[in-house]
Order: C-alpha cells, then structure tokens, then sequence
C-alpha cells in the first residue's frame, strides 16, 4: 500500500532528525531508519494498529518515543504527525 506524508507531518519528522542529529552522531540516521520500519510495517497490516480516534491509528516506533499517527484512506495510508509520545497528545487532530 502507498503512502502520503502530510505536510506538517514532514516538518515535525525533520526537526526529530535535526534534533538527533545534534544529540549524538549516526542517531539521526537510527531514527530515520526506524521511522521507515514503522511506515512499512503500517503499509503491510494498517488495520493491526490501535485506533486513537474513529479514523486515526497509531505504530509506535521502536527504540524512539515518537509515533506514526495515520489514517487509512482507500487506496493508501495518510500520515498525519510524527508525534513525539511525550508531548500534547492530541495536538493533530484538527489536520485534514
């Protein structure tokens, strides 16, 4: 299944990669890495995830506290935030 990243999504993914990049060097790119493991994994099986909302789901990434929060429309998977697990939950819910 393919899949759109929102545009604030993609702003909120790359300030996370700027952020380890500046922590540690090569973190950035085992969040990167881990970021598209969690995209691959929700394109194969979308319906396994937890919903968070009538239509939006969650895949928490491994090793990181960020999550993809996505929403499954017919033919692909809409990415709505890369939302860090520790800050205002439900901050994305007015993105369409």
């Amino acid at each position: 299944m393919r899949f759109f990243l929102h545009p604030q999504a993609s702003e909120e993914l790359e300030q996370a990669i700027q952020f380890y990049q500046l922590q540690q060097a090569g973190l950035e790119k085992r969040f990167i890495e881990a970021v598209e493991d969690s995209i691959n994994r929700v394109c194969r099986n979308p319906l396994i995830y937890r919903k968070i909302d009538e239509s939006a789901r969650k895949c928490r990434l491994l090793h990181f506290p960020y999550a993809i929060v996505f929403r499954v429309a017919s033919e692909r998977i809409e990415i709505i935030a890369v939302m860090h697990l520790r800050r205002e939950p439900d901050y994305w819910k007015s993105r369409k």
